[in-house]
């Protein structure tokens, strides 16, 4: 094929290549001559850039000082918690007629973001709050949603989500966990692994086959408590970061519930975890944003004030070239998130595929500024005495929960080639 090359059309048009450009038909664009302050595309409202600075202040004073305390001790980070629901940020994404303040998509976002940057383990209660209630949301009656949602908007209870089991990981289809209808019940029996906020929520999104024979298409969701007889949880995982955010096994033995706890249709229950997925993983990219802003900060700090061959090291060019290139990348994370928190609250066709590019995009980002921060500060930055080692080993869980970053790579390839 030869070239593209730009030449007269019929009746005096340019054509690129073999396609004449006719002006008439494009769109009429029009600009001033000077620059236009109110021109608002790609950049959030007001409204949220308040949130934000609500949020920041918030999470500076009551969040940020307890955070290497509840990393050291592995504990909930209460302080965080009561700070949130006093500020009415916990759940922020409930709506308006369950008790909550109906925020929008890239309104979570920003408080995930904002709280990440303090303490990632402090982001996971507005997280996990919106992933274990986004189901009830999406396909949920009215009267579940005045049950369990009306409590979690008044911080009287969080919410968490309980997909994954010993081996049913990536491969969610493959669960144990078994649900049986008993008349007016249900009876469920089996194992959740990885479950986020374990032991401290009241109420659990549980998923579980009603239908082993048909797989995928023979999985519900139902809405388990923390009081059902037969409930239980398992000890506290050790882990690599997020240690304040509890993370065990949800023990089901012969739980039984009324019929109604079903979340939406029998058998479409693996549809939406996934649906839910495609929401919420937005939020992990938030989460991952915050965490590598905070890293960013504070490098970027240490390096104005630490002094080196008679001058501070921010004056060395290589540095220069590190600082800037963790900058470019989180703003191009931010940007992907905002964008794909956006199609959330749309309800966009193609946010499966943004919600898992800006779930990879960022917490890969995430992992490279947290590791290039540890490595400006030097041997300060891989003591616990200073904050961003403790950020580079919370950022690796946002590569691998709510899908591995491996997965996210499939689901995009799939919207790419047309099989999603």
């Amino acid at each position: 094929m030869p070239a593209m090359a730009e030449s007269a059309g019929p009746r005096g048009c340019p054509t690129i290549g073999y396609w004449p450009v006719t002006y008439a038909h494009m769109p009429r664009l029009t600009r001033s001559p000077l620059l236009t302050p109110d021109f608002d595309l790609y950049r959030p409202a007001q409204e949220h850039e308040d949130l934000r600075e609500a949020v920041r202040d918030l999470a500076t004073k009551q969040i940020a000082p307890f955070a290497a305390e509840v990393d050291d001790q592995a504990r909930f980070p209460q302080e965080a918690l009561e700070a949130l629901v006093a500020s009415e940020m916990h759940a922020l994404h409930v709506p308006a007629e369950f008790g909550g303040n109906g925020a929008d998509a890239l309104a979570t976002a920003i408080v995930i973001e904002e709280v990440a940057r303090a303490c990632a383990s402090s982001s996971l209660i507005p997280a996990v709050n919106k992933l274990g209630s986004l189901p009830l949301i999406l396909v949920g009656t009215t009267e579940i949603k005045e049950q369990y949602l009306r409590p979690l908007a008044a911080g009287e209870a969080l919410f968490s989500y309980a997909l994954s089991e010993p081996e049913a990981g990536s491969d969610a289809a493959s669960m144990r966990t078994r649900a049986v209808r008993d008349g007016d019940e249900w009876v469920l029996n089996g194992v959740k692994r990885w479950i986020t906020n374990a032991g401290v929520s009241r109420f659990y999104t549980v998923f579980a086959s009603t239908n082993p024979d048909e797989r995928s298409r023979g999985i519900s969701a139902f809405v388990v408590e923390d009081s059902d007889v037969g409930f239980s949880v398992g000890e506290l995982e050790k882990k690599l970061g997020i240690k304040g955010s509890p993370t065990r096994e949800i023990y089901l033995d012969n739980v039984r519930i009324p019929a109604d706890r079903l979340i939406g249709q029998e058998g479409a229950g693996f549809k939406l975890a996934l649906q839910t997925l495609d929401h919420t993983r937005v939020t992990i990219a938030a989460q991952a944003v915050g965490i590598a802003q905070g890293a960013l900060d504070y490098a970027a700090a240490y390096l104005k004030e630490r002094k080196q061959f008679g001058k501070a090291i921010a004056e060395f060019q290589g540095l220069q070239f590190m600082l800037a290139d963790m900058g470019m990348k989180l703003e191009a994370a931010r940007q992907i998130t905002y964008a794909a928190a956006a199609k959330s609250e749309r309800g966009d066709a193609d946010l499966t595929y943004f919600g898992a590019a800006a779930k990879c995009f960022a917490s890969d980002v995430a992992m490279e500024i947290t590791t290039d921060a540890v490595q400006l500060l030097g041997g300060y930055g891989y003591s616990r005495e200073y904050p961003v080692e403790r950020m580079m080993r919370d950022a690796k869980i946002t590569q691998i929960y709510e899908g591995t970053n491996q997965i996210q790579r499939v689901v995009m390839a799939r919207h790419l080639l047309g099989r999603g």
